[in-house]
């Protein structure tokens, strides 16, 4: 445990940065169009659904905050393989993640500056994210909660606005009202467009688990973990319900584009040309801010890869900051972030469907893990059980993922997005097949496979072995 570790507000911030990025300001355009109004009923549903992940995943962390979070409770519970397919599933898929977002951060900045290379700007994105992350901890949360700040004071400024947009207050307006709401219906594509959505809607509150992950440097697991899951759900709940709320009378959902922000384009649409700019300034420091939390939580899940031995020895490291698994993580970005040569129209599309996939497979790893570990241990010791309704809730966040994993292709352009997960998923479990075969041909006697842990050891936090 750390003495001077990460208070319970500064892993909050660090979620919230880390949530509240690119996926919301820019990709919600796909699913507002899709969906119509009844993407209110999805951001509901995905809160339902992050509150039932994250309280599954602050179980297991409370009772065993160690480095690697649920990919550890995954081997621990179900084996080796499972654990090492959930470690590098969710490291690739934040991996394309981030590459998205630093592929529209950059189609941003080229907006204001067409002359730029969309490529090369991506690039320099990356090359700063990483090396702020090598600084450690300490000072990426300090950076965080600043830049985090800015997106949430950026999101109430537009609920501000638009408030006064619909409600007539806004000097040389009529008031909005109803708006465009009068002229949509609630389903414009059927159930299944809300289905489709649902991917791009999850992928708005994608990153929560960097509590999990960073639950091994906070002063008091125990604590700090459960209260900040607390304010994360809250505080992400109330700001994207009541922007969506606020946003529909003002556009119509059929005109948004898939590259714009949706609420650029409605503060653009009644002339707020300036309210708009800055709008689309705070979505570069939003991305900026969700890069550099998510980097953070790459770099300890290969060290926890490593130090299991499913990841190569040169990742393993032993200091306060994974440099390696940062470094690594760092130059697999670049590689990712340069198929914008060879798709510069498609390329957005393609990473954050197949990031998205890779994530919802990890999600649906933390409640299938967290069904067998509540009922094999009960509630976590020093701590009450979080989820309420085990195992209904638990069967209920399993159903919702299947759900949305399987609706992908509804949508234009996830289609391929699910294919490339799918090889991604092939291509580790031969990688693992493989690895296996080579290791008992060079290792003389294979150690058995570990059993789970007795209770008594079920609190133990890993970060002690480096005592």
């Amino acid at each position: 445990m750390h003495k001077n570790g990460l208070s319970a507000f500064q892993l909050t911030m660090m979620a919230l940065g880390t949530v509240v990025g690119g996926s919301f300001f820019l990709a919600t355009s796909i699913a507002i169009r899709a969906s119509g109004p009844s993407i209110i009923i999805g951001f509901i549903l995905g809160g339902i659904l992050v509150y039932i992940i994250l309280n599954a995943l602050s179980e297991m962390t409370v009772a065993n905050p160690c480095v690697g979070s649920f990919r550890t409770h995954a081997a621990q519970t179900y084996g080796p393989f499972v654990g090492y397919m959930v470690g590098w599933v969710y490291w690739t898929g934040l991996i394309l993640t981030m590459s998205s977002e630093a592929t529209a951060a950059a189609l941003l900045i080229k907006s204001w500056s067409p002359q730029l290379s969309l490529p090369l700007l991506s690039i320099a994105i990356v090359l700063g994210v990483t090396f702020i992350n090598l600084l450690g901890a300490q000072q990426v949360t300090k950076l965080e909660s600043s830049l985090a700040g800015v997106k949430i004071l950026a999101l109430v400024l537009f609920i501000v606005i638009a408030a006064l947009l619909i409600f007539g207050f806004w000097p040389g307006q009529p008031a909005v009202e109803l708006g465009e709401m009068r002229n949509t219906v609630l389903f414009p594509h059927g159930i299944g467009g809300l289905g489709g959505s649902l991917l791009i809607v999850l992928l708005g509150y994608a990153g929560f688990e960097i509590i999990g992950l960073a639950a091994s440097e906070t002063r008091d697991p125990h604590k700090t973990v459960p209260r900040a899951i607390n304010f994360t759900i809250i505080s992400l709940l109330t700001l994207y319900i009541t922007v969506m709320v606020l946003l529909l009378p003002l556009i119509p959902t059929g005109a948004l584009a898939p590259a714009t922000s949706p609420m650029v384009a409605a503060l653009e649409r009644y002339g707020l040309g300036v309210a708009a700019g800055v709008v689309n300034f705070v979505l570069v420091t939003a991305i900026l801010s969700t890069m550099l939390a998510s980097v953070f939580g790459l770099g300890r899940m290969l060290r926890s890869l490593a130090d299991a031995g499913d990841a190569p020895a040169f990742l393993i490291d032993r200091g306060d900051v994974p440099l390696r698994g940062i470094l690594f993580s760092g130059v697999t970005m670049l590689a990712a972030v340069s198929l914008s040569y060879v798709l510069p129209d498609r390329i957005y599309l393609f990473l954050i469907s197949s990031g998205g996939f890779s994530l919802l497979m990890a999600y649906l790893a933390i409640v299938v893990t967290h069904l067998r570990y509540r009922r094999i241990y009960g509630c976590p010791p020093r701590g009450n059980c979080q989820l309420v309704g085990y195992p209904y809730t638990t069967w209920i966040g399993i159903i919702s993922l299947v759900i949305a994993i399987v609706t992908m292709p509804l949508i234009p352009g996830q289609g391929t997005g699910l294919l490339a997960g799918l090889f991604l998923v092939a291509l580790y479990s031969l990688v693992y097949l493989l690895s296996r075969v080579v290791r008992t041909r060079t290792v003389p006697a294979a150690k058995p496979a570990p059993e789970l842990p007795p209770r008594e050891t079920y609190c133990k936090n890993e970060s002690e072995k480096d005592r």
